[in-house]
């Protein structure tokens, strides 16, 4: 029986099934991965060239690498429901214990600061030189929605927020200084991603034959 379910859909999602061992980007050896991103076996021996595996063995090899997160979450005796444990352990699965430990997440659950847990977690996003791998992108915004399932942030849905303030802009000083205190706070990739895509669905909308509009 395989527990986490959560934690092990978003892990196979973006780590991707390999039935052979490949080597580390960086190295160009090891350390190897192979299935669902696992470099070392139960036994602990590491994964090693040449070697393969079956998508069942992959899921044992995950369920095995998962229950020693959970363990070590455990020990740490931080207060989370079920829906936080399963974010932390697919978070920390892509980014190993130790990056975990140096974070400010475990600071923030102890003060109950669960938005500030999900703006942590939607830093860890860049490669070694510092650019932003496109998966890890999905996969922090995945995680974040499942730690905060199941808590009442007060802010309702980000989305519905923005289009109220986008449909009540006046520019008004408060608005102007709220949206600059915004930009502050926002990762620059997100908010330049954000602009391009609003400014391309603006002029879409700008182009489109006046026929194409109807009042309702």
């Amino acid at each position: 029986m395989f527990y986490f379910v959560n934690a092990i859909d978003i892990i196979r999602k973006y780590e991707g099934f390999n039935e052979s061992a490949y080597p580390d980007q960086l190295t160009g050896g090891m350390p190897y991965t192979i299935g669902y991103g696992t470099q070392f076996y139960p036994d602990g021996s590491p994964v090693k060239f040449g070697q393969c595996c079956t998508r069942e063995k992959a899921l044992e090899y995950l369920q095995h690498e998962i229950n020693c997160i959970e363990d070590d979450l455990n020990d740490l005796h931080i207060y989370i429901d079920n829906s936080m444990r399963q974010a932390l352990i697919s978070f920390i699965h892509s980014v190993g214990w130790k990056p975990f430990l140096y974070s400010s997440i475990i600071e923030q659950i102890e003060q109950e600061n669960w938005v500030a847990v999900t703006e942590e977690i939607k830093c860890w996003i860049f490669d070694q030189d510092h650019v932003v791998i496109g998966n890890l992108l999905e996969r922090r915004r995945e995680e974040s929605r499942l730690f905060l399932s199941h808590i009442d942030t007060g802010l309702g849905k980000a989305g519905e927020i923005l289009l109220a303030c986008f449909r009540n802009y006046s520019a008004a000083p408060h608005e102007i200084q709220a949206i600059k205190k915004l930009e502050e706070g926002i990762n620059p990739y997100l908010l330049a991603e954000f602009a391009n895509t609003f400014q391309v669905k603006q002029a879409d909308w700008i182009e489109q034959p006046e026929e194409d509009f109807h009042v309702i």
